[in-house]
């Protein structure tokens, strides 16, 4: 694997492996020296163009752990306000000769164009509406641990489908491992087509939710919207907000990050035991680091990674 662009790039094995991976660097993860040599010489740069917290720092610890050398990059304050363009930005940092470019943007497909212009690994950590591989792959890892198998199980993914690249990625990841999918939202919220597209049900209410193993919530994604696509939040989360009384006390509860807690989840289920946000936090660490050793050990052959040296 050169590049991860997409959740399509890998097959159930593919994921499987990057899982396994990441177990084995989270057994690391409980020793005193975090650290691992397996990318000892490689530079990393992280090639910001949104805000982020989860998905930026576990990038940056990842690469850190595997004992990459990281360069974190961020458009504000940059040339990138004096007008500089992608492509530039890109020839530029890759004078600095990096191994890998890890990059977060609001454009949909720009990850895909970097290859032509670098010969750096390109990882996606999110492209406007389209994809976050990294992220549906953390979360696998998770359901993996808790699950044992995605095989069978019942997901639901409920909110604001339409603006969400977690969610697309997830379909593609949840179904490509077995799972059913199952997407609740208003339907203004929800992308013209989906159900025929990715092979999904579409629920405009919550009313069968009980039906889930998995209820994934998704944030409203304010900054994405031109229009009012609901009334009002408040008329949003009588309808579609996920709380005490609708979460069965068997279900698991997963969000990508940040929660607006009283809007789609209420505190209560936020810090309730069936909750995951926490555990795919930590997993984010863990995965990304299989992802970065999965593309910078196999660049270079062609063939999958080998086993990493984690002592």
């Amino acid at each position: 694997m050169n590049h991860l662009l997409s959740i399509e790039d890998l097959d159930r094995h593919a994921i499987e492996r990057i899982c396994d991976r990441a177990a084995s660097f989270a057994e690391a993860q409980e020793r005193d020296i975090k650290k691992v040599p397996a990318l000892r010489g490689r530079t990393v740069l992280n090639l910001f163009y949104e805000a982020s917290t989860r998905t930026r720092s576990s990038f940056e610890l990842a690469a850190k752990r595997l004992s990459a050398d990281v360069v974190s990059f961020v458009a504000s304050g940059s040339s990138v306000e004096k007008g500089e363009s992608l492509k530039d930005t890109v020839l530029t940092l890759s004078a600095h000769r990096p191994d890998a470019i890890v990059i977060r943007c609001p454009w949909a497909g720009a990850p895909a164009l970097l290859p032509r212009w670098t010969d750096a690994a390109i990882v996606n950590a999110g492209d406007g509406k389209h994809e976050h591989p990294t992220q549906a792959l953390l979360d696998v890892y998770t359901l993996r641990r808790r699950l044992g198998s995605l095989s069978g199980a019942n997901i639901w993914i409920v909110g604001d489908v339409l603006h969400s690249r977690v969610a697309r990625s997830n379909i593609l990841a949840f179904r490509a491992m077995g799972a059913k999918v199952t997407l609740a939202g208003p339907p203004t919220l929800m992308p013209r087509d989906v159900q025929e597209a990715f092979g999904v049900e579409v629920r405009t209410t919550l009313d069968d939710l009980r039906e889930a193993d998995v209820v994934y919530a998704l944030r409203m994604q304010h900054e994405r919207m031109q229009e009012a696509y609901v009334p009002s939040l408040r008329e949003y989360a009588s309808v579609y907000q996920i709380d005490g009384r609708r979460l069965g006390p068997r279900q698991l509860l997963m969000h990508p990050g940040p929660v607006n807690r009283g809007v789609e989840l209420s505190g209560d289920v936020v810090d309730s035991p069936q909750s995951l946000i926490l555990e795919q936090v930590a997993a984010g660490v863990v995965v990304r680091m299989a992802v970065l050793y999965e593309v910078l050990a196999s660049a270079r052959t062609g063939e999958p990674a080998p086993e990493p040296q984690t002592a």
